[in-house]
C-alpha cells in the first residue's frame, strides 16, 4: 500500500506516465507534444522528463489566463477628442 501512495503523488519532475495523468491525456499523445516541442519537456538520457511548474506555466499560457492578469495592469487608452461641429 505505501507504494500506491508515494505513486499518487505529484512530484516536481515526472516521467511520461506521471505527466500524461497529471494532464488527463494518453502517454502516446504526451510523447508526440514532447517530441514536436508543443508542451515543455526535456530528456534525462533517452527518457522525456516533465517539471509540474513548467507543465502549470505551460496550461496557463494557453487558457490565457497570463493575458488575463496582463490586461488587467494596462491602463485603458486615452479616447480622442471628438472634434466641434461646425
Amino acid at each position: 500500500m505505501k507504494t500506491s501512495a508515494v505513486r499518487s503523488e505529484i512530484r516536481e519532475v515526472m516521467d511520461i506516465r506521471q505527466a500524461a495523468d497529471y494532464l488527463g491525456i494518453s502517454p502516446d499523445t504526451l510523447y508526440k507534444y514532447a517530441s514536436e516541442s508543443f508542451i515543455p519537456a526535456f530528456k534525462l538520457g533517452n527518457r522525456w522528463r516533465f517539471k509540474k511548474s513548467r507543465l502549470d506555466d505551460w496550461m496557463d499560457q494557453q487558457s490565457g489566463v497570463t493575458a488575463q492578469a496582463e490586461l488587467k495592469e494596462v491602463k485603458p487608452r486615452q479616447r480622442k477628442p471628438i472634434r466641434a461641429a461646425r
